[in-house]
This record gives structure tokens, sequence and C-alpha cells, in this order.
């Protein structure tokens, strides 16, 4: 079986990290943890339990992005297979075994695992989905997903209706748990680190990986236990917001017509302008000032249009 190096990009993740690495520690996996200048103990944690825990520690003095972070590891890693895992992935007995298992026996260049939410079951609309088409990316935008989240375009686009416990091939698994053989990985030269400082990198490379003709496996007997989005509910409000939508616009920019661009933008500015009037009435996000909602929607409308 082909040698595999585990990548944990942390930033201020010292409540989740402890346990990501303990349940790597035994799966015969090396491991790299490339922390992005957290400001919490994560490092302290880290060397801690490198002590008992074999483990390479790289620490960079900025924050370079989830993407910059795993390129970092990959440069560092001795792997024949890299696995780009998240610090609130907990890795079940077994699991990147059968990642491996699954990679060797399909010929892929990729596999993700099942991530796996409280009931113990993969988490639908996260673990894959297909690439973003104009159509999945405005009704985003839009709200429609929000208000009618059983619409086809949401369906199909987050792979709802898909058994999520068959192996199968797939478009998108989610880069909290992607591994990726290193002759792929080095073909694609590592993910964009134009995705700053997280989202869409992980669907650009898988995009990218896809259109070269590279085959993509959802593995489901590699399971991880996922809590989910510990590093971006640190954001600020209007920085998530501006980090989202504009992270959306450079993946379509890479991958969709420029006309479908320019549709994109339209429906970005419409849809900050209904969010704003929402926030204002009252229905803005729960625990954001309206002030602060209608100034983080201003933002993301100037940058849409071209004027910031």
């Amino acid at each position: 079986m082909r040698r595999c190096s585990a990548i944990v990009v942390t930033y201020n993740s010292a409540a989740h990290i402890e346990a990501c690495l303990r349940a790597l520690a035994p799966q015969n996996c090396e491991i790299v943890v490339v922390d992005n200048a957290s400001q919490d103990d994560t490092v302290t944690r880290v060397k801690t339990l490198a002590t008992h825990v074999p483990l390479q520690l790289i620490t960079v003095s900025r924050n370079v992005g989830f993407a910059g972070g795993v390129n970092h590891g990959a440069r560092a890693a001795s792997g024949e297979v890299l696995l780009i895992l998240n610090p609130d992935a907990i890795a079940e007995s077994g699991a990147v075994g059968e990642l491996l298992e699954c990679l060797a026996h399909s010929g892929a260049a990729a596999a993700g695992g099942a991530l796996l939410s409280s009931d113990g079951l993969p988490a639908k609309g996260f673990s894959f989905r297909q690439l973003p088409t104009l159509s999945s990316l405005l009704f985003e935008a839009l709200l429609i997903n929000q208000f009618w989240p059983g619409n086809p375009v949401n369906r199909r686009y987050r792979c709802l209706e898909v058994d999520q416990l068959q192996q199968q091939e797939v478009e998108q698994p989610a880069g909290a748990c992607l591994a990726v053989t290193r002759a792929a990985w080095e073909s694609m030269q590592g993910m964009d680190t134009q995705f700053f400082p997280v989202w869409f990198e992980d669907v650009d490379f898988c995009a990218r990986l896809r259109k070269s003709g590279a085959k993509i496996m959802y593995c489901p007997a590699a399971r991880f236990q996922h809590s989910g989005a510990h590093s971006v509910g640190q954001l600020e409000f209007g920085d998530k917001q501006q980090f989202w939508y504009g992270n959306m616009l450079r993946y379509a920019r890479k991958h969709l017509a420029p006309w479908r661009v320019f549709v994109l933008r339209f429906g970005i500015v419409l849809g900050m302008g209904l969010r704003a009037l929402a926030a204002t009435v009252g229905g803005g996000p729960k625990g954001i000032p309206w002030r602060t909602a209608v100034q983080g929607y201003w933002r993301v409308a100037k940058f849409a249009t071209g004027l910031s």
C-alpha cells in the first residue's frame, strides 16, 4: 500500500487539534501540521503531543490561507498520497487505510471520505457535491436556497438524492478530507493560493483535476467525525462575506464563460440588496446588528461591481 502523509492546517485550532492528531497517530500515516500563525495555544498543544506522537510541525509567521498552508505541508511531506484533513475531522479506526484502498482499487487520482453528522451518518450535501454551475451559484447568491432549500438546482448541486453509503465517482469531495496522489498533486501544481484565506480552493482543485481527465472517488468506508467551520467562524461578518463571494467570483472567472461571470456579478449585487433589505426589517443573520450586516453586504456589492 502506498505511504500516506496527512497534512493538517491549523489556525486557532487548540480546541480540536489534539483529538485529530491522536486519531491519526495509529493509522500508519506520516503527520505534517502546518500552523497558520495561530494566536491561541495550538502550537503549544501540538508540541506537547509531539513528545509521544511522531509528527512534523511547520509554523509560518503569517496566515497564508488554507491553500497556502496545504502547499507548505505538501512540500514537506514524503508520502505518495497526500491526505488533506481539517483539524476538526477525527478519523475513525482504519479510515486512512480505507481511503488508500479506495484509491488503489479504483485507479482514482483523488478520493474523499465520509464526513459524519452527529447521527453517525454521512453529512448529506457536504461530503461531496457537484461542481458549481452558474445556476447553483445564483441560487445561493439570490437567497433561493435559503427560502426553498429543496429546489431542483440545489438538490442536484448538493447531491441530496444520491446514496451516501455507496462508493462512487464524484466531482467534488469536501476539502475537509481529501486524499490526492502525489502525481496528481504535482500535475496540478498544488492549490491556488489566490483563494484566500479559505473557500473554493478545494473546489477549484477538483475542477482542474477533473478537466485533466482524472477520476475522483467518494469512499464511505473511510469515516471521519466532523464538527465543521471552526476557523471560518472566527472571521468578522464583513470579512466572511467578502471572502466567500470574492472567492466565488474568482472560481467563476477561472471556470465559467465571461458572460456567465457577468450574470453572476449582477446576481450577487441583487442578492446583497435583498439581504440588506431583509436585515433592516429584522430578517438579517442572527446575532449580527443590522448596520453591521448592511455594511458587509455593501462591501460585497462594491466588490462585485468592481468599485473596490
